[in-house]
């Protein structure tokens, strides 16, 4: 009839490279090969053969929509460099990642502080100084990416065996207040026969200053009072730790 509506049909069936890349964008890890996830990966070949973002992704374990949890993985080592750096950032910084938040952050201070303990258990069970390599490797792990300087000892028994790891002061960028007469009750209460002392500089530069030296000529001869002995103090910074034995101070 003249002046009746015309009927319009419309094929709305997806083109097949639209729903190609409708498809491709919402993959996730699970539309992966079984061989190149992650998890399985590790469980087949150990946590070696993954890559830096393939052990971010089991740890942050999901990704968020149009991003798995590898691509969240690289986005955080593009953002912060490296997973050492990864390691140190604040809070802040963490979450400015999109799809991260301060649970996140905590989990990976949590894995970080666990790994710390595993490297101090190590150290309990062997001569303290028959493997100086094994205490470097603690000290620096312990100390080496903290954002303010802090002073540590490790306590040691009459066989040099590591009796007690532990934060002696916590101090500004650039500076910690330790007492001697404080270190002495210290040792005394855990019944040490001899120390170690560490420090890290903030700034990565592990060469003593005077100030490090006056202290530990300070702290040498207070715990002679109470026999004692200060076997090594070591300043954490980029690359081994410097030995106050080493260099003949002790």
């Amino acid at each position: 009839m003249p002046g009746a509506p015309q009927r319009v049909t419309c094929d709305c069936t997806p083109k097949p490279a639209a729903r190609a890349f409708r498809l491709w964008s919402v993959s996730t890890i699970l539309d992966w090969p079984e061989n190149e996830r992650p998890r399985e990966k590790l469980l087949a070949r150990g946590a070696g053969a993954l890559s830096d973002a393939e052990l971010l992704a089991i740890f942050l374990r999901t990704g968020i929509p149009g991003r798995s949890a590898v691509d969240l993985g690289r986005d955080l080592l593009r953002d912060h460099g490296s997973l050492r750096a990864l390691a140190s950032t604040g809070v802040e910084r963490f979450c400015g990642t999109r799809g991260l938040g301060p649970a996140k952050w905590a989990q990976l201070q949590a894995a970080l502080e666990i790994a710390r303990r595993v490297l101090a258990e190590g150290l309990p069970s062997r001569h303290a100084l028959s493997d100086p390599a094994a205490t470097r490797r603690y000290l620096s792990a312990w100390l080496r990416d903290r954002d303010r300087e802090v002073f540590a000892a490790l306590f040691l028994d009459s066989q040099h065996r590591v009796i007690a790891a532990e934060e002696l002061s916590l101090g500004t960028l650039d500076a910690a207040s330790v007492y001697p007469r404080e270190v002495v009750k210290r040792a005394l209460a855990v019944r040490a026969a001899a120390v170690i002392f560490a420090h890290n500089h903030p700034s990565g530069v592990s060469e003593p200053s005077s100030a490090d030296r006056l202290l530990t000529e300070r702290l040498k001869q207070a715990l002679a009072l109470v026999d004692v002995r200060v076997l090594d103090h070591f300043v954490v910074g980029e690359g081994a730790p410097t030995s106050f034995a080493e260099r003949g101070w002790l």
